[in-house]
């Protein structure tokens, strides 16, 4: 069995490039906390996920920096040759769902498990920070 839930915080925007048939491909890095011992300073594991098509669409309207997500799927390994000829391992976590966690209950809902509706719009009438959102300053962010 091959399954994954991860909690974390997007450490940049997501980058979305699309397939030669028009697909999206979204990508992006969550850093998850690991459980500190008392004392000990707090660590975060930096894990690459990329989610496919309209869920992809949507991350890239709707995600930013500092957001803080859920993300169900199943861990991929790969690898390539580098411009430098030497062999490359990745470890990637392949999306089947991601949840907005910052999202406001108000504004949930049932729809493909993205957690927002499609037409929504924040209070302030501005599309690119949905209502629900709390605004996030870099100087917050411990990456």
């Amino acid at each position: 069995m091959n399954n994954v839930t991860l909690i974390g915080r997007l450490t940049k925007d997501p980058e979305v490039r699309y397939t030669s048939s028009q697909m999206a491909v979204a990508r992006f890095t969550i850093a998850v906390d690991r459980i500190a011992r008392q004392g000990e300073e707090k660590q975060a594991d930096f894990i690459p996920i990329v989610v496919f098509g309209r869920q992809a669409e949507n991350c890239e309207k709707y995600l930013a920096k500092g957001r803080k997500v859920a993300v169900e799927g199943r861990i991929q390994t790969g690898s390539y040759v580098n411009k430098e000829g030497n062999k490359v391992y990745t470890t990637d976590v392949i999306a089947n769902r991601v949840e907005f966690i910052d999202w406001g209950e108000g504004n949930r809902t049932s729809g493909g498990g993205s957690g927002f509706g499609a037409g929504e719009r924040s209070e302030s009438g501005n599309d690119s920070i949905p209502s629900g959102f709390q605004e996030i300053k870099d100087d917050d962010m411990p990456f």
